[in-house]
């Protein structure tokens, strides 16, 4: 009896490690900051927030705002400084605001009305991130569908505010979305539009990082982790006694 308590609790503080052991999955990071005023361009705290955060589990991450790139441009070349570079379809290259749609380094951003657009890159990227504006105003949810290097898909969903008919604080808003994936890496991104084209979206300052680039911070448990880490020690240890 006391050899099946023991293995019972080894096996308890040994389930505690083994969570982090099976397949990774995108770890994402959201903030938005809702527009009182409309249209005008606001500050964004929430979004620089979520950026701050993604950035923080990256290293020499690149970043291209496509602030060179002529507007009017439809096919986007982007270069994000860290060796990878990509080329945007599906919208174009706006320098002026726009029915809530604004640039987040001047001057330029990316307008898109479509249902979808893509953006593929020249070597395969484990983390992605950007800026969004008036996302949700006519019912749009911004998805993202990832293609790794299989050719398999990962689908993710912004959690964005959904108004409509144009409606604040949607109208003009501002979000920041990133992921990372410790454990694939992707050639596609596919950006997805559920209102169907209806509401238009607006980009900024795409990021990327390589799988070289991504180092997550320490995560600490969770209190009931540790309150059972906790358990599990103390039993091996009373267990232990019994025997001796």
């Amino acid at each position: 009896m006391e050899s099946a308590t023991l293995t019972a609790c080894a096996l308890a503080v040994m389930g505690l490690f083994a969570v982090g052991s099976a397949q990774a999955t995108p770890v994402t990071f959201f903030g938005e900051d809702g527009n009182p005023t409309g249209s005008t361009p606001i500050a964004h705290p929430n979004s620089d927030a979520a950026q701050a955060s993604f950035f923080a589990n990256l290293t020499n991450i690149g970043t291209d705002g496509m602030d060179t790139v002529a507007s009017g441009v439809t096919t986007v070349p982007v270069n994000f400084a860290n060796g990878v570079t990509a080329t945007l379809t599906g919208g174009t290259i706006q320098n002026y605001s726009s029915a809530g749609r604004f640039a987040i380094s001047s001057p330029n951003y990316y307008n898109t009305f479509s249902d979808t657009f893509d953006i593929g890159f020249s070597s395969p990227i484990a983390a992605f991130g950007f800026y969004a504006t008036d996302i949700g105003d006519f019912g749009g949810q911004l998805t993202l569908t990832l293609t790794d290097i299989n050719n398999a898909h990962t689908s993710l969903t912004v959690p964005n505010l959904i108004g409509s008919g144009g409606s604040q604080p949607e109208n003009g808003s501002v979000l920041y979305y990133g992921f990372y994936d410790t454990g694939d890496t992707y050639t596609n991104v596919t950006f997805g539009n559920s209102s169907g084209g209806v509401d238009g979206f607006g980009f900024d300052n795409f990021s990327v990082g390589t799988a070289s680039q991504v180092v997550p911070r320490p995560t600490v448990p969770e209190p009931p982790s540790i309150a059972l880490l906790g358990v599990g020690l103390v039993a091996l240890s009373a267990v232990r006694r019994r025997r001796a």
